[in-house]
């Protein structure tokens, strides 16, 4: 090969390097930390037992973004995502009414005050907060095209583009503050696109990341309901299980509604061995009928 060709293909190789470590990024997220302890670094988990009324009255919504808003996630997405999500919870006895918030009502770095508001206006007794964590890699030129032309090469640049996205759902009994459990989603779309499409690629690579995603959060919360309910039957002292008036325990196939008879019985069992003097002292039995 001679020197005038390899002048000639030397600064050719050096730009195609430099060009491929060119690492570009966009970052999207909402987060319920942000949302919940603003002024804290690291949160601690209230210990105070909750109190499950049954039936349970749910609410859900997005938590508000903290780096700036997602316009290919659109609030009509948002709303499709909540509603799969209300579907999960509508499918047990022990869930009286699903009520989807709108965004609006949740302000940044609100807090449980907040939530205390939203719980008296809507007057539910558990909320799932969803969140969304979508960064973007672009990375120039790791896949560029050459063409060897009698003139030399012409390059045409192109982009390997990573879309990482997360949804969480986290539902917290609000009385109390305590976290009840939470189903994570999560994807990766690989995509390639030359500059002329760039922006339309990432924008529906960002959409597939988001569905992809949600349908794996589904899943998950599905799965982590079904072990909350197994929760509370092995460890019936860190809940508390009362009836609301009216409420008949959904159903024999209902855990919730079994452990609460369970207790109830008991605390029958404790009365009848309790004294004449010191009536009245099963907790457990409010809200019965």
């Amino acid at each position: 090969m001679s020197r005038i060709v390899m002048l000639f293909l030397l600064p050719l190789a050096t730009l195609l390097f430099l060009s491929g470590c060119a690492t570009r990024s966009t970052h999207h997220s909402s987060s319920v930390v942000n949302y919940l302890y603003p002024e804290k670094s690291e949160h601690v988990e209230i210990t105070q037992i909750p109190t499950l009324s049954l039936p349970l009255r749910v609410g859900v919504a997005f938590v508000p973004e903290t780096s700036g808003r997602n316009y290919g996630f659109t609030e009509k997405e948002k709303a499709r995502l909540l509603k799969e999500i209300s579907g999960n919870f509508r499918k047990y006895k022990f869930v009286k009414s699903i009520e989807i918030l709108p965004s609006v009502y949740l302000v940044p770095k609100g807090s449980f005050t907040n939530l205390d508001q939203i719980r008296t206006m809507y007057g539910i007794d558990v909320i799932a907060l969803v969140s969304y964590d979508q960064t973007q890699f672009t990375d120039e030129g790791l896949a560029s095209i050459s063409y060897w032309t009698l003139i030399g090469a012409y390059i045409v640049p192109g982009e390997k583009n990573d879309t990482h996205t997360m949804v969480d759902a986290a539902v917290y009994d609000i009385k109390s503050r305590k976290m009840l459990f939470r189903a994570p989603g999560t994807s990766h779309i690989k995509g390639r696109a030359t500059p002329v499409n760039l922006s339309e690629e990432l924008r529906m690579d960002s959409l597939e990341g988001f569905n992809v995603a949600s349908k794996d959060l589904v899943k998950n919360l599905d799965e982590q309901l079904k072990l909350f309910r197994e929760k509370v039957k092995e460890a019936p002292q860190d809940y508390k299980i009362v009836h609301k008036s009216g409420y008949g325990g959904g159903g024999s196939l209902d855990i919730i509604s079994l452990l609460a008879l369970l207790v109830l019985g008991t605390g029958v069992n404790r009365r009848r061995c309790s004294s004449a003097n010191l009536p009245g002292n099963d907790s457990y039995t409010r809200g019965t009928v």
